[in-house]
């Protein structure tokens, strides 16, 4: 088989995913990304359902194991910390708010790009500024750097992808879902344990602290409110909208807000979904949250940028011509795709209210949702289609 060189944008799940089957299916892997290092920060994310079957076949289950959080499960707590509801982990079959292969998000980059920096040319530091597709080849611009010929192009550089409009123009929409949230690491405390809390404070606010395997605590601050274009605020800007927003929310708002000021690792960005009518276009294409992030509630991201790698990756090896392989990538994926981004009514607002009495209502749903009879129902909190896709066995794959 011809070795094919695929220039990927994006170094932090999909891309290396993408890198890791490309590679054993002979073509020539190279990703380029515009962090100058591996970004190793991030919080918990999950492997469920049909992702758990894709990491098995790479060989790297036992490290994501070895990499687990340790999260036991989820508590709502109110303002004196008294636990209203708990739902434990999940088992193998799923179902819950803490899954059985809960991993930092740096952590699963990594092993990923260990996996993949023997077979593959990472490029850190750059990023691409131009595509022009000569039919046969596409030669790629960088910010830095000479011009390069390839064959394929893919973009996996997440929701705010700037590839993706070098490859689909503006047809993608991004859908905000009326929810904004930040993510930081903050010093463990005394009344951190193995389990997660959930605090809903009125104002439609709440804080998440969830723990995780090196010794601190992975904290998550939530607010509702129309699309304001936060996002694209200073990070001083945004620490302080936090600020504002939190002041008075109670709970451990006073010791989260005291390490945001210091925090160097805070992600904000208002929670959203990307729709895209079409993941490819001539010699490029996208996957990941690139090409279709369900968004953080959801639960998915990870999972379908492991599926979609696998199934990317396994389709081009298939076809001799990268149309089909794009064609029988999004026709296997859509459906899939489609289930990730369907929320369960009411989702965010159900999970975000507004006064007192809501909170308090909120927390009885949850106490009658925690009960053995109940608990794997909790679906209306965390959608999890995991394992609606049957995944093929591709035979280059070996």
């Amino acid at each position: 088989m011809q070795h094919r060189t695929v220039l990927i944008a994006g170094a932090s799940i999909a891309g290396p995913a993408l890198a890791f089957w490309l590679a054993r299916y002979g073509f020539r892997p190279v990703v380029v990304e515009r962090a100058g290092a591996l970004r190793l920060g991030g919080q918990n994310i999950d492997v469920q359902g049909a992702a758990r079957e894709v990491v098995r076949r790479m060989g790297i289950e036992g490290d994501i194991r070895a990499a687990n959080t340790g999260e036991r499960g989820l508590r709502f707590v109110d303002e004196r910390d008294v636990t209203k509801a708990e739902f434990p982990a999940a088992s193998a079959d799923g179902g819950g708010f803490t899954q059985e292969l809960e991993i930092l998000r740096g952590d699963l980059a990594k092993i990923l790009y260990d996996r993949t920096r023997d077979t593959t040319e990472y490029i850190f530091g750059n990023q691409i500024t131009g595509l022009r597709d000569h039919g046969d080849r596409v030669t790629v611009s960088f910010e830095h750097g000479a011009e390069r010929d390839v064959d394929l192009v893919v973009a996996a550089d997440g929701i705010r992808s700037r590839t993706r409009a070098l490859i689909v123009g503006d047809e993608p929409t991004i859908r905000p879902l009326g929810l904004y949230g930040s993510y930081f690491t903050i010093p463990r405390g005394a009344s951190d344990s193995a389990w997660a809390r959930w605090y809903h404070a009125p104002g439609s606010r709440s804080i998440i602290l969830r723990p995780d395997n090196v010794g601190t605590t992975r904290a998550s601050l939530w607010f509702l409110s129309p699309a304001r274009g936060h996002e694209r605020l200073s990070a001083a800007e945004q620490k302080a909208l936090i600020a504002r927003v939190f002041a008075d929310a109670g709970w451990e708002s006073p010791r989260v807000l005291a390490a945001l000021a210091d925090a160097e690792d805070v992600y904000f960005d208002g929670v959203s979904q990307v729709m895209a009518p079409r993941w490819s276009h001539g010699r490029a294409a996208l996957v990941g949250d690139a090409a279709y992030c369900p968004s953080p509630v959801s639960g998915m991201g990870a999972s379908l940028s492991l599926v979609g790698a696998y199934v990317l990756a396994g389709e081009l090896s298939r076809h001799s011509d990268h149309r089909d392989a794009f064609a029988a990538y999004e026709k296997r994926m859509r459906p899939y795709v489609d289930l990730a981004q369907k929320l369960p009514p009411g989702v965010p607002w159900i999970a975000h209210p507004k006064s007192r009495l809501g909170v308090s209502l909120l927390h009885t749903a949850l106490r009658v949702a925690s009960s053995p009879l109940l608990r794997r129902r909790e679906g209306w909190l965390v959608s999890s289609p995991a394992d609606k896709i049957a995944l093929p066995e591709y035979s280059n794959g070996g």
